[in-house]
């Protein structure tokens, strides 16, 4: 397969991580170097994430509603222009929103959250690759102060370790479409164009439903 056939074989590919995986980066780089449609998650536009991370209890629905509600509207969006015709790459899926409600959420705001998102949910086209960007805590941590967002820098290790867990839990599971798991620990593609190459390389040879991705950039 050459580098142009993989939006063909895979025209809609979503980038999964916990936050400081590098997972918009990569969107962002696979759109660019391909030439396709780049869907994102708006965090910045979410007036809750902020106080969210500095009083979680008490600010975690509404930023997770928040969030509900604009990427539904997003993808409501995309289904009337037709881009699912269309290949694209996104750093998010729908699917992986309860992951963070059910982390964050106190039960009887989780059972409200899970109403509202069986009402909103769409049926959106399955991603044809998921690219998840399984990442060390520690380096989660480094990524995140690295990057110098002023809110994200009061996260705590504990949440990052408990994120990180149920990303892993929900992809252990996950099987409705093709998946690459890729030890994130040392392919940095912020920094190095040889793990951006890498990486495509890999996803080049990609033949099964679930594949693994160990780089050794040693």
């Amino acid at each position: 397969m050459s580098a142009k056939q993989i939006f063909q074989k895979y025209p809609y590919i979503v980038v999964e991580g916990p936050i400081g995986s590098g997972k918009t980066t990569l969107a962002k780089k696979l759109a660019e170097r391909f030439q396709v449609n780049l869907l994102l998650e708006k965090a910045e536009e979410n007036p809750f994430l902020e106080r969210f991370y500095r009083d979680m209890p008490r600010y975690a629905l509404p930023a997770q509603l928040h969030f509900l509600f604009q990427r539904a509207q997003q993808l409501q969006d995309l289904t009337q222009q037709d881009i699912f015709g269309d290949a694209f790459v996104a750093d998010f899926f729908i699917e992986k929103d309860p992951l963070f409600a059910r982390i964050n959420l106190a039960d009887d705001e989780f059972d409200l959250y899970q109403t509202i998102y069986q009402k909103m949910r769409l049926q959106a086209s399955q991603p044809s690759l998921v690219i998840y960007l399984q990442t060390p805590v520690e380096e989660l941590l480094t990524r995140v102060e690295e990057r110098n967002i002023q809110y994200e820098q009061s996260i705590s290790r504990d949440y990052l370790a408990k994120l990180a867990q149920a990303y892993s839990e929900f992809f252990h599971n996950y099987a409705s479409s093709p998946l690459l798991i890729v030890n994130n620990e040392k392919l940095n593609i912020l920094t190095s164009e040889e793990a951006m190459e890498l990486l495509i390389d890999r996803i080049m040879q990609m033949q099964s439903q679930r594949e693994f991705f160990n780089p050794n950039l040693d």
